[in-house]
């Protein structure tokens, strides 16, 4: 199968996940307008790791991002939830289910010289007390959704405890 079939295959999967995912932010819309299913790349993956209470966030340092949920880059092929759960084991070691609708997309640019990119943030539980295995040069660590942290993303603090929010309701009897 060549690169563009493999970067079709996981475009197709990322617009599917779009299309269900619980809220989007950064005109989304627009974006999924403008590729008219062309391959595109890169795509993005994150997951949003919660601990059991829905009070902390799994984050890890990157170099000059500051505090971001476990993420990175679609491979061609892959589906955007595979890349996030194969992000997250990769920088953190956690190993989870993810939620079957994604928590959000959003378009954003993940470096200053690079274009705008589809991502999708997608949702999990996880033990707090499973221990983690960053990757080096770019620790993890459970932050509190009451306190803003640093990143380059400022606004995710607060989609991030809104989705912790909904979650708790969501798990109320």
């Amino acid at each position: 199968m060549s690169r563009e079939e493999l970067q079709r295959r996981s475009l197709a999967a990322a617009l599917g996940d779009v299309g269900i995912a619980r809220v989007a932010f950064d005109d989304v819309a627009a974006w999924v307008a403008s590729v008219d299913r062309d391959p595109v790349d890169p795509l993005g993956a994150e997951v949003w790791a919660f601990d059991q209470d829905l009070s902390r966030i799994l984050l890890v340092r990157h170099p000059w991002r500051g505090w971001v949920p476990p993420g990175g880059q679609v491979e061609p092929g892959e589906a955007p939830r595979d890349a996030a759960r194969r992000e997250l084991q990769e920088e953190t070691g956690v190993r989870a289910e993810l939620f079957a609708q994604p928590a959000g997309a959003c378009v954003r640019s993940f470096h200053p010289e690079k274009p705008p990119a589809l991502s999708l943030s997608y949702a999990a539980i996880v033990d707090a007390a499973v221990p983690l295995t960053p990757e080096p040069g770019q620790p993890a660590a459970w932050m509190s959704l009451d306190r803003p942290w640093e990143s380059w993303f400022p606004d995710d603090v607060f989609r991030m405890r809104e989705h912790a929010q909904w979650l708790a309701g969501m798990m109320s009897p």
